[in-house]
């Protein structure tokens, strides 16, 4: 293409990001991973593969925690506690600062490598999630240096047990462990199954901010793996974020026990368009809030309410843009709307919308489709009545339904 065919079209030319720094990290480790315990990496075990979704590679092995790797992780946790507890809240502090500056340093890696694990548009990545990580180890190491003076008899809770998803594994991470850490309590942190590398990465960059070894540990496997991280009795919290099914099911395994437990579930937040909107202003907030990182968000405006007198024109509208949008290759900067995460997901998306579709009208963006990768085209549902499926049911894609 020419430049002044480009600027005939306006088309938007390709902007690719190498991956080269990411694999030359995963190639240090030989391409596979132990767990981060106790300060350092363990031999691998039996492992598993974790694929980029934008292609079906094979990234890395990572290793299947067992009860046995689970209770060395708490093991040492628990005798990291009682240290990072006595520190002052300034010495941990200075170590938050640091793991918050480490972020920054090594944040072109960090979003390269959650793009190629997770399929999200690096510009996502680059300039929300690593941004927002560094932020929050910034914030809580305020925090931790004002706990002495402004919150005097405060005591931790003790070792917490954390459990991550999949659609912002670095960010996800960064909200449970730096509280923690601030807080004094030491952590065992068991990342989504199809998305550890960040975390592991993490854990080696907390060793050189001079996290204490214990003091985090990450532990790699299955769904297996993390109920037997909510099952060890010397865990004293468990932080939850995830589905709703898993998350009663977590409910039901920590009654009685006298565990701390935070659950962040699923929704089916609303978006709602009065007549007397800026609809053009209505349409935008609304790609964000549905097609930010695939719709892929606990709170993704997933479903539309909107006014009779001016939803014809609306979805009209919607539909218009929807075909403007550009998906394709995550790792490319012109990209609007990334790879699902995983193959299971994106059947489990396809399922729903072929299954609850019928009740309404299904518009696919009339935008092309990698014939390699795992994609699937932003969709709006029209003409559903408030009690049907797809208006009740987290569909956690790029999928909006709509009712007037």
């Amino acid at each position: 293409m020419t430049v002044q065919e480009i600027f005939q079209s306006m088309d938007y030319g390709p902007a690719p990001e190498s991956a080269a720094e990411a694999r030359a990290w995963i190639a240090t480790h030989g391409g596979t991973f132990g767990h981060a315990i106790g300060g350092r990496f363990t031999p691998p075990g039996e492992t598993f593969a974790t694929r980029n979704p934008a292609t079906g590679e094979v990234l890395a092995q990572v290793s299947q925690g067992t009860e046995a790797d689970m209770d060395a992780a708490v093991k040492a946790a628990r005798r990291a506690l009682p240290g990072w507890s006595a520190r002052s809240g300034y010495d941990r502090a200075r170590v938050l600062y640091a793991l918050a500056r480490l972020v920054q340093k090594n944040a072109r890696l960090f979003a390269v490598l959650e793009t190629l694990d997770t399929g999200k548009p690096i510009r996502e990545a680059r300039d929300l999630d690593i941004p927002l990580v560094a932020r929050h180890f910034y914030h809580h190491a305020g925090l931790a240096q004002l706990l002495d003076t402004e919150r005097p008899g405060m005591v931790p809770v003790g070792v917490c047990g954390q459990v991550i998803p999949w659609n912002f594994p670095l960010l996800m991470l960064a909200w449970k462990v730096a509280p923690a850490l601030a807080a004094g309590c030491t952590v065992v942190l068991k990342p989504a199954e199809w998305t550890p590398l960040t975390a592991l990465l993490f854990a080696e960059v907390a060793a050189q901010a001079g996290v204490p070894p214990g003091v985090l540990n990450v532990v790699t496997g299955d769904g297996a793996t993390g109920a037997a991280l909510v099952a060890h009795p010397g865990v004293d919290k468990i932080a939850f974020t995830g589905s709703t099914e898993v998350g009663r099911a977590i409910r039901r395994a920590t009654a009685g026990t006298g565990k701390a437990l935070t659950l962040e579930l699923g929704g089916k937040s609303p978006c709602i368009v009065f007549d007397d909107a800026d609809v053009d202003s209505a349409i935008e907030g609304l790609v964000d809030a549905i097609w930010f990182n695939g719709g892929q968000v606990c709170c993704a405006g997933s479903r539309l309410l909107v006014q009779e007198g001016i939803a014809d024109r609306f979805h009209a509208k919607l539909r218009t843009r929807m075909d403007r949008l550009r998906l394709g290759d995550p790792l490319d900067k012109c990209i609007d709307v990334g790879a699902i995460v995983d193959p299971v997901q994106r059947d489990r998306i396809a399922g729903l919308v072929d299954a609850g579709g019928a009740e309404g009208t299904v518009h696919r963006a009339a935008i092309p489709i990698p014939p390699v990768g795992c994609y699937y085209p932003p969709t709006l549902i029209t003409g559903l009545s408030p009690s049907a499926q797809l208006m009740q049911e987290e569909i956690f894609g790029p999928v909006i339904v709509s009712t007037t």
